[in-house]
This record gives C-alpha cells, sequence and structure tokens, in this order.
C-alpha cells in the first residue's frame, strides 16, 4: 500500500523481494513445499541464529548462504540486508522457530523495505500463538497477543493490569525459568482463570495443560524445561464483580462456617468468585474499617 495514496504499491521493478518466512516450531513436516522452494531459490537467508537454522537448512539440503540478523545487530544488519535487496537480490528472513516478526525480530527491516518500495512477500505457516490458541478451548474469536511478558515484577504487574479488563482471550509466550513467577502473578492481578498452558507444541515431548490458573501452577512442575504458550481466558467469561457488602458478608460467612482467618477466608473467596486474591483482602479491610467509622459516629 502507498502511503501517500492508499493505493496499493508496486514496489520497485530493479529491487530483490524480502520473503517473511515461516519455520517449523519442531516438527520439520511443517514447512511447507513453497517453503522449502523459497529457501532454496533466494540468494540470502537472515537468521536469527544461523548454527539454529543451519540444521533445518541441512535437512533439506539446502545450500544457500545465510547471514545472522539479531535483536542485537538488528539496527545495523537491516540497513546491510536493505542495500542488498536494492541491488535486485532476494532474501528470506527466517526466526528460530515459526513466523518472523512474531515476538522475533524483523520489525525494522521489513519497514525500511515498506518506505524505500522493496517487495515484501509472505511466506505463510506455523505460529506458537496461533497453534496454541486453536487448541485450547477458549474463545477464538477475539484474541490479544501480548508477547513476552517484562522481566520484573513491578512491571510485569503493571502490564498485567492493563490486560485484566480486556474482552478477549491473551496469549503470553513464557520463558521457562519465569513460568511458575508468571503463573502466580497471573492468577493474583487477573484472577482464578480458566487457561491452556502448551509446551514443546509439535516436538516429542509437546504436552497441554488445562484448566484453572490455580491448577496450572500446581502442574508445572519445579524445574519446567521447553518452550511455553500461555493461554488465557478474557474477562469477558468472568464472574461478575461482587458489591463491596455482598463480598465482605461472604468471606465473613467463610470465617465463621469453616473458622478461617481473613486471609485464608480471602484466599478461597478469590479462588470460588474468580477474583485476584489480594484485592479482595483489601476491600475486605476497607470494609471493615468502614464499618469501624460508622460504629464510632452514629448515635447510640
Amino acid at each position: 500500500m502507498n502511503s501517500a495514496t492508499g493505493l496499493p504499491s508496486r514496489g520497485n521493478a530493479a529491487a530483490g523481494t524480502l520473503h517473511v518466512l515461516a519455520t517449523p516450531l519442531g516438527h520439520l513436516g511443517d514447512l511447507s513445499p513453497r517453503g522449502r522452494e523459497v529457501l532454496a531459490s533466494v540468494e540470502l537467508i537472515a537468521c536469527e541464529d544461523t548454527r539454529h537454522s543451519g540444521k533445518l537448512l541441512a535437512s533439506f539440503a539446502i545450500r544457500t548462504p545465510t547471514i545472522s540478523y539479531h535483536e542485537h545487530n538488528e539496527t545495523a544488519q537491516a540497513r546491510t540486508l536493505l542495500n542488498r535487496l536494492r541491488q535486485g537480490r532476494n532474501i528470506a528472513l527466517i526466526s528460530n522457530a515459526g513466523t518472523p516478526l512474531v515476538s522475533d525480530p524483523g520489525y525494522r527491516l521489513v519497514r525500511l523495505c515498506r518506505k524505500n518500495m522493496i517487495p515484501v512477500s509472505p511466506i505463510p505457516g506455523p505460529s506458537a500463538a496461533v497453534a496454541a490458541l486453536s487448541v485450547s478451548g477458549l474463545p477464538t474469536d477475539r484474541f490479544l497477543f501480548a508477547g513476552f511478558l517484562p522481566r520484573q515484577s513491578g512491571s510485569m504487574r503493571r502490564e498485567l493490569e492493563a490486560l485484566k479488563d480486556l474482552k478477549a482471550t491473551l496469549i503470553l509466550y513464557v520463558a521457562p525459568h519465569r513460568l511458575a513467577s508468571t503463573l502466580e502473578l497471573a492468577q493474583e492481578v487477573l484472577g482464578d482463570r480458566q487457561t491452556c498452558l502448551a509446551k514443546e507444541m509439535t516436538k516429542i515431548h509437546e504436552s497441554f495443560y488445562l484448566g484453572a490458573l490455580s491448577q496450572i501452577s500446581s502442574l508445572a512442575g519445579r524445574r519446567p524445561k521447553g518452550e511455553y504458550t500461555l493461554v488465557i481466558e478474557g474477562a469477558a467469561s468472568q464472574q461478575p464483580r461482587v458489591s463491596n457488602l455482598d463480598l465482605e458478608a461472604y468471606v465473613e460467612g467463610l470465617m465463621q462456617v469453616r473458622d478461617l482467618t481473613l486471609t485464608q477466608a480471602a484466599r478461597s473467596a478469590a479462588r470460588a468468585l474468580g477474583l485476584p486474591r489480594r484485592e479482595v483482602y483489601r476491600r475486605c479491610l476497607e470494609a471493615g474499617e468502614s464499618s469501624d467509622r460508622r460504629e464510632k459516629t452514629d448515635p447510640i
């Protein structure tokens, strides 16, 4: 599309084409025949990791030269690749697995190509986000891909807070060493929502864990390994928020009937009502403080 006229862009006839090409998540059979043909016919393949992609190319006896293109050299390498495209060379852009640019490098290169009228062509194929969503059993008519959450717990919490009221299924990528903390914080901020945790899709140890966030947390294991995609139901399917009075009465009832402390009752109520535990505890404390103030000010 030509940004000035809003009409389809015909590109630069003398330039090469950048092929944004999806590669398998794990199973080699998922590389399309068209994908193999393009990888074998282009003059250069830009790889996130040349050693990793080299194994894929060797499996199909593809001997096309490769060049490293990753998050640490993306800005400089994008210019290099743009110059080669201007010279009429066809280039394929691939990531370590799945569709490039989806939480992977490539945005700068594609944007430069669009600005310079260089043809860009997608070679569709696997995507971990869509693959996990398709088998999650959660609503697929509206979803939001949020990629990897920030590493710091405070930033992660703020990101989840910004997502919690969205009426769309949420899709996250999670590194194995952050799986436990992500699941715990997601339950705390979003509530105990229904979830699908996909592990090592299309590989030998492919696994899917289905259930509430609290259940998934217990199944994840102490030392998780592999690649994880987390699909969480959106706010639309959550139970409606209860009023302060209803919530206070519910928690107080739990404390009396089950002989629980406020902390224990708040945790139980949060699970039952699909609310963040800290929010339940805070609202009960605030309600209790309001009640104390009324008792002190109301006439006898």
